[in-house]
């Protein structure tokens, strides 16, 4: 299947919800403690190799990036500085980014558009901050402070245009409502740093958390004193977990181990797929929404893999 080569490291990997064939990257250079970012926008061509439709440089690194919900050209960048930026594929490069908003005080390291209202976006940050913004307001709607350290993810409950998710290095979650003046649920999910949460597609009161303990916990938030699945298989950090459009128990992961595992958290042996094609720190995975079973990843050896589930990622 297609690899496409990235000047820097990879930080995370999102297929575009509108064209199955494009797919964007975040990158940083020097791993992402000093230097440049770039934004890769993809297309795949079903027989010839993976070609750039557009790329966008950043003075930092770009940790996270979400398509529009609402717009096929539109895509928000989390950057290092604490930017968020919007890019406008149908422009040209000059005009990019249309907006960059600079409120986090600190790294912005998630970004997730909102998939029911499709007006709006959340981002996450190490200033312990998450921030709600609208597209045509030059300043955040909103910012959720009750983190006592780094946000390392925030996801917007797919069912529920309110609601959403941060998961942080206090090793709690918290589930949020826009509506209420502060969280209205605690997880305290992990004994170690929560990397990465996101809520199943088929199920709303379903949510995945990956840790620095090696772990992937799965909770019903209606009765979260014990998770419903414990998953464990990799040997380090679990950098981003991320639930299948298509199968509600299917969760794909990336760790620090260079691994991508693919569980299915309702069976005994819940790994059902284990993929060691990166030769660094995997830290990006995406499941297609258009396209069953395709997935894709990235990570710090500046490879971007995309690839069937079950077929080999480096095979021709």
């Amino acid at each position: 299947m297609p690899v496409f080569k990235t000047p820097f490291n990879g930080y995370a990997v999102k297929f575009s919800p509108f064209y199955e064939h494009r797919l964007a990257v975040a990158t940083a250079q020097n791993f992402g403690i000093l230097g440049n970012g770039r934004v890769h926008v993809l297309d795949l061509s079903p027989a010839g190799p993976i070609s750039e439709f557009a790329a966008f440089d950043t003075a930092d690194a770009v940790y996270d990036l979400s398509w529009s919900e609402s717009h096929d050209s539109l895509l928000v960048a989390a950057v290092a500085d604490g930017s968020v930026k919007l890019y406008d594929l149908s422009l040209p490069p000059p005009s990019n980014p249309v907006r960059s908003l600079h409120e986090h005080t600190r790294e912005a390291h998630s970004a997730d558009y909102n998939p029911v209202r499709r007006d709006s976006f959340i981002t996450g940050s190490w200033d312990d901050t998450i921030k709600l913004w609208t597209i045509d307001r030059p300043t955040s709607v909103r910012t959720f402070k009750e983190h006592a350290y780094c946000v390392y993810s925030a996801a917007w409950n797919p069912s529920h245009a309110d609601v959403f998710a941060s998961a942080s290095g206090d090793c709690t979650v918290r589930i949020w409502d826009v509506r209420e003046p502060g969280s209205t649920m605690i997880l305290p999910a992990h004994e170690f740093e929560i990397l990465s949460c996101d809520w199943n597609k088929y199920d709303d009161c379903v949510i995945a958390t990956a840790s620095v303990d090696k772990s992937i916990k799965v909770w019903d938030v209606r009765s979260f004193r014990v998770p419903v699945a414990v998953l464990n298989g990799h040997s380090y950090a679990v950098r981003k977990v991320k639930f299948s459009p298509h199968r509600s128990s299917l969760i794909a992961s990336c760790s620090y181990d260079m691994t991508v595992c693919l569980w299915d958290y309702m069976v005994e042996d819940a790994l059902i797929g284990r993929y060691d094609h990166h030769t660094e720190f995997a830290v990006g995975v995406d499941m297609s929404v258009l396209v069953e079973g395709l997935l894709a990843s990235t990570g710090w050896d500046e490879l971007v893999y995309v690839w069937q589930h079950g077929t080999d990622p480096r095979a021709p």
